[in-house]
């Protein structure tokens, strides 16, 4: 008798071991198709981006553009996924080329004054401010100069243009395939779309 309930009970205790080993596996199955569909990477880029929630709402107050938080939120995301010292990428629009900013706030305040130029100089057309942040003000100069309309369409033919138009055009890179299709290799010609989906991960509770 004691002969058969030591069988039973090495019995259960493989099927325990066979039922946690089995959950182990789909948890571990779980986790990396979440890393590989970016959500895990994503909610430690956004809970970066959020730290530097207060500096951005002092910067935005100062240039009246408060109620767009969530969208520099969404550029920093964009830009560094808040990492670095240049989360918002805007030493170009500060001096003309890479790395002249090594300050997070210096980097926040210049982008939210070049994001409220654009703002403005694009009669508050929220994505074209932003394609325009991406692209430079001479965007915005360029789609009223040919008589042209804010939409991807443009978007794309005025990346080909700066792209092919470039003395180095080897300084590019294409870095999503639709850009290398198109021949679009100048600036990011999905950025507004991409930023505008980020916002809402950054909307005030």
């Amino acid at each position: 008798m004691k002969h058969s309930n030591d069988k039973v009970l090495i019995r259960v205790f493989a099927l325990v071991v066979l039922m946690v080993l089995l959950l182990v596996s789909i948890s571990m199955y779980t986790s990396k198709e979440e890393f590989k569909k970016g959500k895990i990477v994503q909610h430690v880029f956004t809970k970066k981006v959020e730290q530097h929630r207060p500096v951005v709402e002092k910067y935005a107050k100062e240039q009246d553009v408060e109620e767009h938080i969530d969208v520099l939120l969404a550029i920093i995301m964009q830009e560094s996924g808040g990492r670095g010292d240049d989360p918002m990428q805007s030493s170009e629009s500060l001096c003309g080329k890479i790395g002249c900013i090594t300050d997070s706030e210096q980097s926040i305040q210049q982008g939210v004054s070049y994001f409220a130029q654009a703002l403005d100089e694009a009669d508050d057309d929220l994505e074209f401010a932003v394609q325009a942040y991406n692209f430079g003000l001479g965007f915005i100069q360029y789609v009223e100069r040919n008589s042209k309309s804010y939409n991807q369409e443009t978007v794309i033919e005025f990346s080909q243009e700066m792209y092919h138009n470039s003395e180095d055009p080897s300084i590019y890179t294409c870095l999503r395939k639709e850009a290398k299709q198109y021949d679009a290799c100048y600036g990011d010609i999905y950025y507004a779309r991409d930023v505008m989906e980020y916002k809402q991960k950054f909307v005030a509770n």
